[in-house]
């Protein structure tokens, strides 16, 4: 794959994280401190990209400007646009209507951050040229922004006030175009990822490269965390196939957590995750892999991630994996209907680390699916690892002998990561919920070989007599005391 000036990590600004970063006077970041945090993901986690999200809050458009400004000394050396970047996830009008306008308050705010840039750095480097738009389900979302882009916030300059143009009044509008970043949230999406996307380099007539964003936490908590794997092995096939057959490069995103079941992406985890996705181009670093690990491991698995390169994705079945799929979404979504009342009972004591909204997610705008109403995919990661039922269970009994040899051959790291999961298991809990649910994952445990660890254990015992004590003060405290153990919230 030719060289292309892409990051390979791309910090992001997911709150899944225990502990407090050292640079904040808050748990909960918000305003200044994400300021703060991009400067500290590029110049001491080396990490080149930062995601910036435009969703749910009131906009900093002028991320830029207090980033050159406060940080002048590193931003002289390290170009925004050219040596680190800044990408913006914006609201998807089709979906998040109350909000659909801070996508345009959003795009008219790009020249103004060029103009900022071009003063400071005396270059026409744009330090925001790409648009990462969730829940992508049409080609024509991204064709929309990129062509609106191109017609009214840039294309205005030519039009007449008088006597002079607006470019002549108020100074040109620099960058000219735009990429646009599909990001694939729901199963009909992410395996119809390839197509989205080819329908979209052909109307734009990209020549180049393109990037395409799969999710990991939305799909796991839809589906369950096995059948997310499975269909991601399918999407970035499907994904290689269109780059032999457009003749451009296609550079996957994936957006991992350090959870198992939001991907198990964690500085000590790295190269089992490299390996697990090995054709995927740039990894997204939340904020537990970030400040939930010793410094050094962050930075030396950043450093690897760095040194790394992507080569070709796993080759799988794709009828043999589809049947396996719907087998154990079935189970998983009707397992989920009888955790989902103990979920929404502590889901309010998992403590905030963001003041921010965040992307919501498929749950999330709806609030419901099937009739059910579950928090988003880190309150509910959390929640269910509070109680000591890792959410990577449910719906594993659904497994025949025969479909778990096949996964083991395609997905050499499911030992390792559902060894993970299962250290935070407490049996002794498992008589909160139905019993139905109780003895699938007796079944699946027999199945597989596993060890506990025993601090964990003992604080999710304790967390379930403070809510059937209704001992709500101390609640939130031993939540994030198990949060400190596992290395991550949710």
């Amino acid at each position: 794959m030719p060289s292309h000036n892409v990051s390979r990590a791309m910090s992001t600004q997911h709150p899944d994280n225990v502990t407090q970063p050292f640079f904040s006077d808050n748990s909960e970041l918000g305003g200044e401190d994400e300021i703060k945090e991009v400067f500290y993901a590029f110049s001491h986690l080396s990490c080149r990209e930062q995601l910036w999200d435009c969703e749910g809050k009131e906009v900093d458009n002028f991320v830029v400007k207090k980033l050159l400004s406060k940080y002048e000394p590193y931003f002289s050396k390290n170009r925004l646009g050219d040596n680190v970047f800044l990408t913006l996830r914006v609201p998807n009008p089709a979906v998040e209507r109350s909000e659909a306008k801070i996508l345009l308050e959003t795009l008219e705010s790009i020249p103004r951050n060029f103009d900022t840039a071009k003063l400071f750095h005396e270059n026409d480097i744009a330090p925001i040229f790409e648009i990462a738009l969730p829940m992508t389900t049409s080609h024509m979302e991204l064709v929309r922004i990129a062509e609106y882009y191109r017609k009214h916030v840039v294309g205005k300059q030519h039009n007449t006030l008088g006597n002079v143009t607006i470019a002549e009044w108020i100074g040109k509008f620099q960058p000219e175009s735009l990429r646009l970043i599909p990001l694939m949230e729901e199963k009909d999406s992410i395996l119809g990822a390839d197509k989205i996307t080819e329908s979209y380099i052909n109307e734009e007539k990209i020549s180049d490269y393109q990037r395409v964003w799969l999710a990991r936490s939305d799909p796991a908590l839809n589906y369950g965390n096995l059948a997310t794997v499975l269909l991601l092995k399918i999407a970035f096939q499907r994904l290689h196939d269109l780059q032999e057959k457009a003749s451009i490069d296609i550079l996957p995103i994936l957006g991992c957590g350090s959870a198992p079941f939001r991907g198990n992406f964690k500085p000590t985890n790295i190269k089992n995750c490299l390996e697990g996705y090995p054709s995927v181009y740039t990894f997204t670093l939340q904020s537990a892999f970030k400040y939930d690990y010793k410094i050094d491991d962050v930075m030396a698995a950043v450093k690897h991630l760095n040194n790394s390169k992507p080569s070709k994705p796993t080759q799988v079945d794709e009828t043999r994996l589809s049947d396996i799929i719907d087998k154990l979404i079935e189970e998983y979504q009707r397992q989920v209907r009888l955790v989902v009342d103990a979920v929404n009972n502590i889901s309010p004591y998992i403590p905030s680390r963001r003041k921010r909204k965040l992307h919501i997610g498929l749950f999330g705008y709806s609030r419901s699916l099937n009739g059910m109403r579950l928090p988003r995919a880190i309150t509910f990661c959390a929640a269910m690892y509070s109680y000591g039922l890792p959410p990577e269970l449910l719906g594993l009994n659904a497994l025949s002998e025969s479909n778990l040899d096949y996964i083991k051959d395609i997905y050499p790291n499911f030992g390792n990561d559902l060894k993970d999961s299962m250290l935070y298991l407490n049996k002794d809990n498992l008589g909160i919920f139905p019993e139905e649910v109780g003895k699938a994952i007796e079944e699946t445990c027999s199945r597989f070989p596993f060890e506990a660890d025993e601090k964990h254990k003992k604080v999710t015992s304790i967390i379930a007599d403070d809510l059937m004590h209704k001992n709500h003060k101390v609640l939130s405290e031993n939540i994030t005391r198990a949060g400190f153990i596992r290395g991550f919230l949710g």
